[in-house]
C-alpha cells in the first residue's frame, strides 16, 4: 500500500520543462564551431551532443559528485543519512546528499540548496527524472546547465571559454577542474580566483585517485597544470555568413555550412592584413567558392567584424557596388556565342559617338586596330561598347539574370554604359557569374548551407573557354607567381571600387575593395589594390593552381587570317568614329623650356599611332609607336612643334628654348 501510494505520488509529479534553450550554432563544413550565439538572457549555453563530453569527465563527476548515481533511484538513501548524521555530529551541514539527478532538478526549477521544502521537492522532482529518463540523458542535462560562472553554463561552454576547445578531449586536469566548479561557480572561478579554482581542483584529482579514475603519477603532472587565469572569446569565424543564415532560419538551432574552416582563418587574416596599412576607412570583401559545386568555402564581409572607421558590421560581399571592367569577360562571351568576333577577330579602337555616347579609354588613350583578345586583356572601352550595341543591351542583361547576377541599373533603363560597370552588383554574384564561366558557361548558384542546384546557361561551352583562354593571358600583378590563372581586373567611376576576380580548374575568387560609404579612394585601381590580394588569397587555397580545362572539341583555334571573311574584322554599326585627335602633352604651348644635353622630351596624348613629330616643319621623328621621344634641340629661340598621328591628325604648339 504505502509503496503504492508513494509510486502514485512520484507519478503525479509536475515536472519542469526538460527542454533547455540552447545557444544557436553555426557550424564548418567539418563541423567545427565558427560562431555560437547566446541565449535570450545572454548565457551561454551549448547543447551536447552523444560523444561530445570526453569519458574521463564523466568519470571523474561521478566519482566525486555521485558515486553509486548508476544504482540508486534518484536519491542516494546512503547518501542522504551521511548527510543527516554529519549534520548532527558537527552541529551544522557538512554535506548536502544531493545526488546528480537531484541536481539537475534543483537547476531546472532554480530552487535553493539548503531549506528543508525546497530538498524534499528535489528528491520529488529526481524520482520522476529518473522513472522518465536515462541515466545518459540525465547526465546530458546536467551537461548543459551546470553553473560555470559569470554567464556560463554547461560543460561546452566552460571548456571553450576557458580551455578554447570543445570538452571531447580533456586533460585530467581540465577535467577535474570542470568538476570542480559547479559546486561553488562564482567563488572557484579560475579567472577571478585562480587560487580558490586550484585548490578545489586538487580536491577533485584526490577524490578520482581514490575512485581508481586517474593514477597517483597523472593526478601529480595535473595538479602542476596551470589553471587558466582568463577567459577565451568564442569562435566568431565567418559572421557575416552566420549572422545570414542565422536570419533566414531563425527557428534552427544548428545550421551546417559550407564554409571550411581553416581557409576561412585564413583569408579573414589576409583581409585584416591587406587594408592594415591603407588607412583606416578602406575596406575589403573576399569569396572564395568551388566552382563545380558552387560551394561557398570562405566568405569575408569585411576586414574586421566591429563598428569602426570601415563600418566592418556592413557585409560587403551582399553591398551594391559598380562593378568597373569585371563585366567585359561577360560581354565577350555572349558576343562570340552571337558570331559578332572571334578572340583573333580584329576590332577598331578608336573615339566613337553611340548616339550622344561616347566613352573613352581610361588611360584616354586609343590604340586603333587591335584583336579582340587584346583588347580584353588591355580592358579597352570602345571595342566593348561596340559589340554591346552590336548584340543589344537587353542581351546583356539577359546574361546577368541567367548567371544568377540581381543588378540594380539607375533609372531602372539599362543603357550601353552598363558594359562599363553602370549599375549596382554584388561581389558574390560576381564571383558566382565567373564560376559560370569557370565551369564552361553552365551557372551553379552559390550557396552556403545545403546542396547547389544546376543553375542556367550563360554561354556555350566554347565562348566560355575563350574567354578563359583571353583571361588565363593576363599578366599577374608586381610579385606575384606567373601561374596562367584566369583573372580581371576593375576600377569604378571615379576611383570608388576597386575589384579583382579569377579561377583555375576548380576554385573562383573574388575580392572587393573600396569604402563602405561609397566615397572615393584617390588612385584607388583594381590591378593595384585588388588583384594581389586575389593572388594571396588562391595561394592559402592550395599548393598550387588547378589547370584549367583542354579546349572543346568545336573550338577554332586560328590566327586571323585562318578566321572566316566575317569574323576576322569587325566593324561598329551604330557608332559614329569621332575625330579625336592628337595633343601635344609635353611641351606646353607657350612654354619656356630649358635646353638639356640630352636633348628636348616630346610626348603626345590622344591620337592613333604611329607618331611623327616635326620641329619647324623638319621631321626629327618618323612613324613611332611610342608615345614619347628625345630629340635634339634646333638651337636657342621660339621653335614650333608638331605631330601627326596614323590617321593623319595633327597638333602644334610653340615653345621657347632657352
Amino acid at each position: 500500500m504505502a509503496r503504492d501510494a508513494g509510486d502514485a505520488w512520484v507519478d503525479a509529479t509536475v515536472l519542469p520543462a526538460l527542454g533547455v534553450e540552447t545557444s544557436v550554432e553555426v557550424l564548418a563544413r567539418d563541423g567545427r564551431l565558427l560562431r555560437a550565439y547566446t541565449v535570450a538572457d545572454g548565457r551561454w549555453r551549448m547543447a551536447v551532443a552523444e560523444g561530445a563530453v570526453d569519458p574521463a569527465f564523466a568519470a571523474m563527476l561521478v566519482a566525486y559528485e555521485d558515486k553509486r548515481f548508476y544504482r540508486h533511484v534518484g536519491v542516494d538513501p546512503w547518501a542522504v543519512l551521511r548527510a543527516v548524521g554529519q549534520a548532527v555530529w558537527n552541529g551544522r551541514v557538512v554535506s548536502g546528499g544531493s545526488t546528480l539527478t537531484m541536481q539537475v532538478a534543483r537547476l531546472l526549477e532554480d530552487s535553493g540548496t539548503g531549506q528543508i521544502v525546497g530538498k524534499l521537492r528535489q528528491m520529488r522532482v529526481a524520482l520522476a527524472l529518473e522513472r522518465r529518463l536515462t541515466k545518459g540523458q540525465i547526465l546530458n542535462l546536467y551537461y548543459q546547465i551546470a553553473p560555470y560562472g559569470g554567464n556560463l553554463e554547461g560543460v561546452r561552454a566552460a571548456s571553450i571559454a576557458y580551455f578554447g576547445k570543445e570538452p571531447r578531449r580533456l586533460t585530467p586536469a581540465q577535467a577535474a577542474l570542470l568538476v570542480a566548479l559547479p559546486q561553488s561557480p562564482e567563488r572557484r572561478r579560475p579567472d577571478v580566483r585562480p587560487e580558490a579554482a586550484e585548490a578545489a581542483r586538487g580536491v577533485v584529482l584526490e577524490r578520482a585517485v581514490a575512485a581508481g579514475v586517474i593514477s597517483g603519477d597523472q593526478a601529480q603532472a595535473a595538479g602542476r597544470e596551470a589553471v587558466p587565469r582568463g577567459r577565451v572569446d568564442f569562435p566568431a569565424l565567418a559572421p557575416h555568413v552566420a549572422d545570414r543564415v542565422v536570419r533566414a532560419a531563425p527557428g534552427v538551432l544548428l545550421h551546417r555550412t559550407t564554409i571550411d574552416y581553416a581557409l576561412q582563418a585564413q583569408v579573414e587574416a589576409l583581409a585584416a592584413q591587406s587594408v592594415a596599412a591603407l588607412g583606416d576607412r578602406l575596406q575589403v570583401a573576399i569569396v572564395v567558392a568551388d566552382h563545380a559545386s558552387g560551394a561557398i568555402l570562405a566568405s569575408v564581409g569585411s576586414a574586421a567584424y566591429q563598428a569602426d572607421a570601415r563600418q566592418g558590421f556592413i557585409d560587403m560581399t551582399r553591398a551594391l557596388r559598380s562593378p568597373g571592367s569585371t563585366l567585359k569577360p561577360l560581354v565577350y562571351g555572349l558576343a562570340f556565342d552571337e558570331g559578332l568576333a572571334h578572340p583573333e577577330t580584329l576590332m577598331d579602337d578608336r573615339a566613337m559617338d553611340f548616339g550622344g555616347y561616347a566613352p573613352q579609354n581610361f588611360d584616354r588613350v586609343f590604340r586603333g586596330m587591335v584583336r579582340v583578345r587584346e583588347a580584353l586583356q588591355l580592358s579597352l572601352n570602345l571595342p566593348v561598347v561596340a559589340l554591346t550595341d552590336a548584340m543589344g543591351v537587353a542581351k546583356l542583361m539577359a546574361g546577368l539574370r541567367s548567371a544568377g547576377v540581381e543588378a540594380q541599373v539607375p533609372g531602372g533603363a539599362p543603357g550601353l554604359a552598363v558594359a562599363l560597370g553602370g549599375l549596382g552588383v554584388r561581389l558574390e554574384d560576381m564571383v558566382g557569374l565567373y564560376g559560370a564561366i569557370a565551369r564552361g558557361g553552365v551557372a551553379r548558384p552559390l550557396h552556403v548551407e545545403g546542396a547547389g542546384v544546376e543553375g542556367a546557361r550563360v554561354m556555350s561551352g566554347v565562348a566560355a573557354w575563350q574567354v578563359g583562354d583571353i583571361l588565363s593571358g593576363m599578366a599577374p600583378p608586381v610579385g606575384a607567381p606567373v601561374n596562367r590563372l584566369a583573372y580581371k581586373t576593375g576600377t569604378s567611376y571615379g576611383h570608388r571600387d576597386a575589384w579583382a576576380l579569377g579561377f583555375d580548374g576548380a576554385h573562383v575568387v573574388g575580392v572587393w575593395m573600396g569604402r563602405a560609404d561609397g566615397t572615393p579612394v584617390p588612385g584607388a585601381f583594381g590591378g593595384d589594390l585588388a588583384a594581389p590580394v586575389l593572388f594571396q588569397t588562391f595561394a592559402r587555397i592550395g599548393r598550387g593552381l588547378v589547370p584549367l580545362g583542354l579546349p572543346p572539341a568545336a573550338a577554332l583555334i586560328v590566327a586571323n587570317a585562318g578566321l572566316p571573311q566575317p569574323l576576322r574584322v569587325f566593324r561598329a554599326r551604330g557608332a559614329a568614329f569621332v575625330a579625336a585627335g592628337p595633343e601635344v602633352a609635353f611641351p606646353p604651348d607657350g612654354a619656356e623650356v630649358e635646353v638639356m644635353a640630352e636633348g628636348m622630351l616630346l610626348r603626345v596624348r590622344g591620337g592613333v599611332g604611329p607618331f611623327t613629330w616635326l620641329v619647324d616643319g623638319r621631321p626629327v621623328v618618323v612613324a613611332a609607336r611610342a608615345r614619347e621621344a628625345m630629340v635634339a634641340t634646333p638651337g636657342l629661340g621660339f621653335v614650333v612643334v608638331s605631330v601627326i598621328d596614323g590617321a593623319g591628325q595633327s597638333a602644334r604648339v610653340r615653345v621657347r628654348l632657352r
